[in-house]
């Protein structure tokens, strides 16, 4: 799905977004997919990490992959240590989007190649895009 209005937060940061967002909790990745797209953002929302995998595998091509780290199947750290490894995702960031906020979690996150790490509790779902956007501007400016 895809907007082609310019948001605010767009205009500001100077971005339009493909996101990978991967979370198994339906009414979370639903609601941060829905507020993504409002924004003018393009989503694919999955519940696992095979799921995910297996669209970085074939091509699909995003500038974030944005990963709860607690989920069934696969970890959000074991995913991003799969994708990274194998080289699947190009330029895309891997964002962890968690309410595991322990400093552990987040140096495990980060020791595994992801670029930022979001506390969910901490952080409204509007705030989450714009948290995403600036972390990949910045991401963008340093390259």
């Amino acid at each position: 799905m895809s907007i082609t209005r310019q948001t605010e937060s767009q205009k500001q940061y100077n971005t339009s977004m493909k996101v990978l967002l991967i979370d198994d909790d339906v009414f979370l990745r639903d609601m941060y997919a829905t507020k993504f797209v409002e924004c003018g953002h393009e989503v694919e929302a999955v519940d696992h990490g095979d799921k995910a995998l297996s669209l970085v595998e074939s091509g699909h091509d995003f500038d974030v992959i944005l990963v709860d780290m607690v989920m069934s199947g696969m970890s959000g750290v074991e995913l991003i240590t799969i994708v990274q490894n194998k080289g699947y995702i190009g330029d895309a960031i891997c964002i962890v989007l968690s309410n595991q906020g322990q400093q552990a979690d987040i140096d495990e996150a980060m020791a595994a190649g992801a670029t930022s790490y979001i506390i969910k509790a901490e952080h409204i779902p509007s705030d989450v895009v714009t948290e995403v956007e600036k972390i990949l501007s910045a991401n963008q400016e340093g390259k």
